[in-house]
This record gives structure tokens, sequence and C-alpha cells, in this order.
């Protein structure tokens, strides 16, 4: 059994979302947590951003990327993942995968699904 925004147990229906990069899958979204599973497709990344408020946790599932991570958007530091790795993001923390074979990311986080800003986006949003 899965929670509501509203606070009732009962099934979720996953809701997808698709993106220039491939698409999240949001598992489950409550007033308290949301759960997703990000498909990035093979050559393709995220932005380069960071949250004011979001807490996240990743766990890549399948495939390597490479993780960009750092406080400083011109000092990051630059790791090549493979399954198995985990990885917490707290707000101010600037971040980028990118896939270098499709990935599946699991990430767990804080409910705000707005808080995003961007600082460089290869598909142009803002």
């Amino acid at each position: 059994m899965s929670e509501d925004v509203q606070g009732r147990a009962g099934s979720f229906e996953p809701r997808r979302v698709d993106k220039p990069w491939g698409h999240e899958l949001i598992w489950a979204h409550t007033d308290r947590y949301v759960g997703k599973v990000l498909h990035v497709k093979e050559g393709h990344l995220l932005s380069l951003q960071y949250h004011e408020e979001k807490d996240e946790t990743l766990h890549l599932l399948r495939g390597r990327m490479k993780f960009l991570v750092g406080t400083d958007a011109d000092a990051l530091e630059e790791e090549v993942v493979e399954e198995g790795w985990s990885y917490r993001l707290t707000p101010g923390t600037i971040h980028r995968m990118e896939a270098l074979t499709d990935v599946d990311i699991l990430e767990a986080s804080t409910p705000e699904l707005d808080d995003v800003v961007r600082l460089e986006d290869r598909y142009g949003r803002s």
C-alpha cells in the first residue's frame, strides 16, 4: 500500500513525465516525500542545477553515468559511477548527471517537485 497526497492509504497510479533526456516515473508522491525512477538515455544529460529546499538521495539502479557535484559551479568534482552507487544531495548542492549508457536512477526526496534552479541546460529550459 502507498499513501496519496491527501494522506489516505491506498494504491497509487504511477505517473510518467516525459523529459528531453528521457523520462521520470513518479511512483510515490505525498506531502512528506516523493519517489521517482529517472530514465536517462545514453548521451543525454540533466541540467546543471541545485535545489533551494529539496533534499534528495539518488541510487543508480542500472548503467554508467558521469556525476558532477559541488558548491561552486566552476569547480565541480567529476566521477564516473556505476550500478549500486548512492549519493545524498542537500539543498544548495550543485549537480549534473550525464548518461554514458542508458541509466535508471532511483530518487527519494522531499516533495518540492518544482524546486529546480537551472544554471545551464542543453535543452533550453530555464
